[in-house]
């Protein structure tokens, strides 16, 4: 009997990683929101949201969790934006040290200037824990996945795999 339970624990895990695996977020190509979230991390996030942004698919970005250190005018000059763009475009959130304060910073940022919808910007891998971060701290935000590809090992998946299933548990169980 206990070796059936383990075994069926053992096949729901299996299959909830290959999901996972499955969900992992893509490009997303020709939709408008009215805002765009990149979460700082992975190289080619800030990239894809300015793209995304110049290209008039959104009107405003914030890039969460920037590094205390990081002024304005180095940002811009680092990724040659134009001082109108970025004065009118874009908005720098420093307090975000994780995921779950990337939501957090992010809703405040939402509810500020009343967005419907918002394109998440961040790594393939990260996209379905980010996503459901969002999601939770964004009832009745269209929340759209744009994810940057990327080439994440085994382990980064395993690890990240986990973390999303302890979120997801955590959430259910109402320990937001």
């Amino acid at each position: 009997m206990i070796w059936r339970f383990i075994a069926l624990v053992l096949m729901g895990w299996a299959l909830g990683f290959a999901a996972f695996m499955l969900s992992l977020g893509k490009p997303l190509e020709g939709r408008k929101t009215d805002a765009i979230v990149v979460l700082t991390g992975a190289s080619g996030r800030i990239a894809r949201g300015l793209t995304v942004l110049r290209a008039g698919d959104a009107r405003r970005m914030l890039v969460s969790g920037v590094d205390p250190d990081v002024r304005p005018g180095e940002f811009a000059a680092q990724y040659k934006i134009d001082r109108k763009l970025f004065a009118s475009s874009i908005d720098l959130g420093w307090q975000a040290v994780d995921t779950r304060s990337n939501a957090d910073e992010t809703r405040k940022w939402v509810e500020r200037h009343k967005y419907k919808s918002v394109r998440l910007v961040t790594s393939d891998w990260h996209m379905p824990r980010a996503k459901l971060e969002l999601s939770h701290q964004l009832p009745g935000v269209e929340v759209v996945g744009d994810a940057v590809p990327s080439h994440p090992g085994f382990a980064m998946l395993f690890r990240e795999y986990h973390k999303y299933l302890v979120r997801r548990a955590a959430l259910l169980l109402g320990a937001g």
